[in-house]
């Protein structure tokens, strides 16, 4: 095996080693918070969606490329080509919409309480799964397009729009349906990444600007609620700055795609390690920054509290923040 395709491989499993484990991990936890506390916080729910989002990725785009790269041929047919990559694509976008939501949920929980964000957050907060059924049915209803374009490969001639998906075909046809799928998907990932990183960066401010107010008030705990406000501050710019590098390259990639009148397999397969690249190893990050999931007595014993004190329910919110 030639060592490109050698390290092609290996990367892939590497990634089907990392991510199912790191998911499955979570899933688990939030199962155990669900039985001992009877509910899930709506940035849980939201939480589990991603996380259910990554699985589904890993088990429909990764383990197809893990077991291409290990010299598995034939593995699927055409209907379940058509049904495999549908999968991916959702699941996909439901990672990328899920994770702005939660960092939209994230700034309503921090905010100053003025009208507008009392009543978001309300809506959020009793809307939370019809919000993500209805950020399902929209993904769906852009990507089952791909249901129709998607064949087995085979060694019948395609276009020069055709994206190569290891044991499937993607063929557009035509330019024109090409650049339309690929307008109508850009748009949506760079909305997603442009309110990713505009609420995220109204978090880490008012963090920074709560621990600017609250210098000199606790004199003997100025340490500690500096060590928890950067603690805070840095969870949230990890996950974005991992989030927008590995998507940022990805539609990176996919932009310039769209300017070729043939597509190299080669190019492709490097946005699909770069997009699940996220799936895989997000969980980890998370995991190192939510005491509820590396922790094993905050499962069973922490419960909601309502705070009357603005200090404290600004505290609370740091914890919210860090299961960003």
């Amino acid at each position: 095996m030639e060592i490109r395709l050698l390290l092609k491989a290996l990367g892939f499993i590497l990634l089907l080693v990392l991510g199912i484990p790191g998911n499955i991990f979570i899933l688990l936890k939030f199962a155990c918070i669900k039985i001992v506390e009877k509910k899930l916080l709506p940035a849980n729910i939201i939480l589990l969606a991603i996380i259910f989002s990554n699985i589904v990725v890993i088990f429909s785009r990764v383990l197809p490329q893990a077991m291409a790269g290990v010299g598995v041929e034939h593995l699927l047919n055409d209907l379940q080509c058509k049904f495999v990559l549908v999968s991916y694509r959702v699941s996909r976008a439901m990672s990328i919409c899920g994770t702005s939501f939660l960092s939209l949920y994230q700034c309503t929980l921090i905010a100053t309480m003025n009208t507008f964000w009392s009543k978001l957050k309300v809506i959020i907060t009793q809307y939370v799964k019809v919000i993500i059924a209805l950020l399902f049915g929209i993904n769906l209803s852009i990507y089952c397009v791909t249901f129709y374009f998607t064949n087995v490969k085979t060694n019948t001639t395609t276009s020069a729009y055709t994206l190569q998906l290891v044991y499937c075909t993607l063929d557009f046809k035509a330019y024109e349906s090409f650049i339309t799928y690929g307008a109508i998907v850009t748009i949506r990932e760079i909305i997603s990444l442009a309110l990713l990183a505009l609420s995220s960066s109204y978090i880490v401010y008012v963090l920074i600007q709560h621990a600017k107010s609250i210098r000199g008030i606790r004199s003997s705990d100025r340490g500690q609620n500096q060590t928890v406000e950067h603690k805070a501050s840095r969870s949230v710019i990890l996950l974005v700055a991992m989030y927008v590098l590995l998507y940022g390259m990805d539609n990176t990639i996919w932009v310039y795609s769209l300017t070729m009148t043939k597509i190299d397999p080669e190019i492709h397969e490097l946005r699909v390690f770069l997009s699940t690249s996220y799936s895989a190893l997000s969980p980890f990050l998370l995991i190192a920054t939510n005491p509820k999931l590396h922790k094993k007595t905050s499962i069973c014993k922490n419960k909601a509290e309502n705070e009357e004190s603005q200090v404290r329910s600004i505290a609370k919110s740091f914890t919210q923040v860090t299961s960003f």
